[in-house]
């Protein structure tokens, strides 16, 4: 689970700082990165993981004006509620503890916004419970999208052909099927 407090900055754009909830892996990972500086701020309800030097740059701009930058990891619902966005797929699948692999006959169907079956699943990470999130790839290890799973790894082994393993909670397709609300 993700905890995450804000702060306001000079520049409007609220600095987030991560709770003990995210660790020292995801830190050392996302934030303190060898290559460049790494931070996650907060705008308009979104969250955003950007380059520090960006960041420079986007403090000159109106936050009435600004419409987004870097890379948007989620948003928070009116409810309060966190949800990722396919954008963070990329990071999601680099550091995932737990994926899953579906056949090429699967890939299709879950780009399309179903859920995974038992015959589309070709394997998945050893020892994964049950409601853990995953990282869904293709065969060739191309990032999917991601969800839920809805069985553990032992509980898929007696599940029947249509049984659903993983909850389809966000993939590519949804480019294509919410482009119209991309950056509402």
């Amino acid at each position: 689970f993700f905890f995450f407090f804000f702060f306001q900055a000079e520049d409007g754009i609220r600095d987030l700082v991560r709770s003990r909830g995210l660790g020292d892996v995801y830190k050392r990972q996302l934030i303190d990165r060898e290559d460049e500086d790494y931070v996650f701020r907060f705008h308009k309800n979104r969250v955003y993981y950007v380059r520090a030097a960006l960041l420079k740059f986007v403090a000159h701009i109106g936050q009435d004006e600004l419409v987004a930058f870097g890379v948007c990891f989620g948003k928070f619902t009116k409810t309060g509620k966190f949800r990722l966005h396919i954008t963070c797929l990329e990071y999601l699948a680099k550091y995932a503890k737990y994926k899953i692999w579906v056949k090429t006959a699967g890939e299709q169907a879950f780009v399309y916004g179903n859920h995974v079956v038992k015959t589309h699943l070709a394997k998945m990470t050893e020892n994964t419970p049950q409601n853990a999130g995953v990282v869904v790839l293709s065969m060739s290890d191309v990032p999917l999208g991601f969800g839920v799973t809805a069985k553990s790894t032992i509980q898929c082994r007696e599940l029947e052909p249509t049984g659903i393993v993983a909850v389809n909670q966000c993939d590519l397709g949804e480019y294509l099927r919410n482009e119209d609300n991309a950056l509402t």
